[in-house]
């Protein structure tokens, strides 16, 4: 009996992860991170310093190539794959994606991921403008997915009974509130509040389309 429960506990876990069946977009996103996190750590140095700087969401590169940049500064793990944020952000990725599908799951890490890198990008352009910071700053080297993983926490956060909802939001608020009084990255810092709030603005849409959870 013991055994049967272990199996069935065993199970049931395989069913909630990632899949090319059950969960497309999450499958196939954490297979390319996979793969960009691989090339990043034993890759030829300068030909992924190249990359990385021709996948910044800086300014200089929202000027020009806009959703280049939006597109390929999603495709890098900051910190690569032994970055927290990556085991994090393929558990929550699979779990919207189970409870809205995957179009929907990739609509809300686009949405945080925009509105917050343009959160944090045009208030740079403002002030090299009016000559608050160096021209140097519109080429400051900024890519990863954390922007997209706080929107998915915010938006799946609304499909959780009260109680859990809250207390989530507490604790990525209490850690959010450490990173602005840190300011280590400034631009991370406020631009993880925007996702998140990013994420939350949409309750009401992933409510309506609420699948039934598979397995």
């Amino acid at each position: 009996m013991a055994g049967a429960g272990t199996r069935g506990a065993l199970a049931r876990v395989r069913g909630r992860l990632p899949s090319p069946a059950s969960y497309p977009f999450a499958f196939g996103y954490a297979v390319l991170l996979l793969v960009t996190s691989l090339y990043s750590e034993y890759g030829d140095p300068h030909t992924v310093s190249a990359l990385l700087r021709g996948s910044s969401t800086d300014v200089a590169h929202l000027s020009t190539a806009p959703v280049l940049a939006i597109f390929a500064s999603a495709l890098w793990i900051a910190g690569g794959i032994a970055s927290p944020y990556a085991m994090v952000f393929i558990f929550v990725l699979a779990t919207l994606e189970r409870r809205i599908g995957g179009w929907r799951t990739a609509g809300v890490f686009l949405l945080g991921h925009v509105v917050a890198t343009l959160a944090t990008e045009l208030p740079v352009a403002v002030s090299v403008l009016a000559g608050h910071l160096p021209a140097s700053s519109l080429h400051r080297l900024d890519y990863g997915i954390s922007f997209g993983l706080m929107a998915t926490v915010g938006a799946l956060a609304g499909l959780l009974a009260p109680l859990l909802r809250w207390a989530a939001l507490a604790v990525v608020g209490a850690l959010l509130v450490q990173d602005l009084l840190e300011m280590v990255e400034p631009l991370a810092a406020w631009g993880h509040p925007v996702a998140l709030l990013a994420g939350i603005a949409c309750w009401p849409a992933v409510r309506r389309v609420r699948l039934t959870p598979k397995g």
